[in-house]
């Protein structure tokens, strides 16, 4: 190869490696197992903000077509027994935001076929502020005797 044609075979083959990056990106994450499927629902989560609601757990069943859009309608199926009917309205929400926003999935064939039509129980978690000790417990304290 001629030394002219050198830096014009690099120029091509960075055009290339650029637009493959560039294609890569413009595509969504293929969506291959179900922690993949997990840890994308997990990612769009947005827990109301403490103003508005008491951190609570929450768990939803939703079921996937192999397209990764949502099959029929989701069912809260648990939520904290100690929260307040706003604070459950407003998680609520949130979970409904939270599948819409990250709906439709991008399976891959095969994992769009393993799932399709077959129930997701998703809990999301807010954190909760442990509660404060109102006494001291007496295993706590060391005494020498």
């Amino acid at each position: 190869m001629s030394a002219r044609r050198k830096p014009s075979v690099w120029f091509a083959a960075g055009v290339v490696w650029l637009a493959s990056a560039t294609y890569a990106q413009a595509q969504p994450q293929q969506l291959d197992s179900l922690k993949d499927v997990f840890a994308k629902l997990y990612s769009c989560w947005r827990p109301p903000p403490a103003s508005r609601a008491s951190p609570m757990d929450i768990t939803v069943v939703v079921s996937f077509n192999r397209e990764g859009a949502i099959l029929g309608q989701p069912r809260i199926t648990f939520e904290s027994e100690n929260a307040s009917d706003n604070d459950r309205i407003a998680y609520r929400i949130a979970v409904m935001e939270t599948l819409q926003r990250c709906t439709p999935l991008p399976f891959t064939e095969g994992l769009g076929g393993a799932v399709a039509g077959r129930p997701f129980a998703v809990t999301f978690r807010s954190r909760k502020r442990p509660p404060k000790p109102d006494e001291k417990r007496a295993w706590l304290i060391q005494k020498i005797l």
